[in-house]
């Protein structure tokens, strides 16, 4: 690991990737990051043993740069960087919504980008990084990508066309089980246990579920079909759900948070 990288505006997911990185076996010495806030750098500098930079030092010091900053803000980023990135630095975005495009007119010609939407679940090791090449990304900018990212969990390759539908699913989803974990607790209260106790038992019950969907190799039909009984507790609650419409309420969701994954694109911020 003896090329350098930068992770630009280092908040919580930039945080989350540099300490990734560190255990992954990089060098502190090969890490550069950018900070806001001096407070915020010195928490990073005395935490992680990094340097940290201004942004225009990171985009002539480093191989590589990860812009971890609000999709709002990457527009005054990139200003700031253009005049100081030499064609050949990887740029990595992990920003939601924004086509490698939008950088390609931005940055020097010729300059590889590479668009990654990762999730919150990269603070404990558990991401679904997805990953695509802009025009001038090759496989090797892939790799490099993946190297980095699989340090805080799981990477996949999809054509840039399809990071929308990516970002719904996967960028958006912890938020979808946070809310039904939410939901089931307040059933459960509702139900007559005490809240610590429902919690405790739905996690459980999600980590078990999951577990049983990436190992199994069964398909979630098949699974939900070995906790269905016939004219049991589990159908009855299945009808229930039916009724309610969640199938088409949860398809609904994800079209709207594709739909305003693809707005965020045209700058509708």
């Amino acid at each position: 690991m003896t090329q350098k990288v930068a992770v630009l505006g280092t908040g919580k997911i930039g945080e989350a990737l540099l300490s990734g990185m560190i255990r992954g076996g990089w060098a502190p010495s090969d890490l550069l990051v950018t900070a806001r806030r001096p407070e915020r750098a010195d928490l990073l500098r005395t935490r992680y043993g990094v340097e940290v930079v201004s942004n225009p030092e990171a985009a002539k010091s480093a191989d590589t740069l990860i812009l971890t900053v609000k999709p709002q803000d990457m527009g005054t980023l990139l200003a700031e960087l253009a005049p100081h990135v030499p064609a050949d630095r990887l740029v990595i975005s992990g920003a939601a919504g924004i086509p490698t495009s939008f950088f390609e007119e931005r940055l020097p010609a010729g300059t590889p980008v590479v668009r990654v939407m990762t999730n919150t679940p990269a603070l404990v090791d558990e991401a679904m990084s997805v990953i695509s090449a802009g025009t001038h990304a090759s496989a090797a900018h892939l790799t490099r990508a993946e190297e980095i990212f699989s340090t805080v969990g799981k990477t996949l390759r999809v054509p840039e066309s399809q990071q929308d539908a990516a970002t719904a699913l996967s960028g958006s989803g912890p938020a979808y089980f946070y809310f039904l974990v939410e939901a089931m607790t307040d059933a459960g209260i509702l139900l007559g246990l005490p809240r610590d106790k429902a919690h405790d038992l739905i996690v459980q019950a999600a980590i078990g579920a999951a577990v049983m969907l990436r190992d199994s190799g069964e398909h979630p039909v098949t699974l939900r079909e070995n906790v269905t009984s016939p004219a049991g507790t589990t159908i009855s609650a299945i009808r229930e759900l039916e009724n309610h419409g969640v199938r088409a309420a949860l398809i609904a969701a994800l079209e709207a948070a594709r739909d305003r994954s693809q707005e965020l694109a045209t700058g509708n911020g």
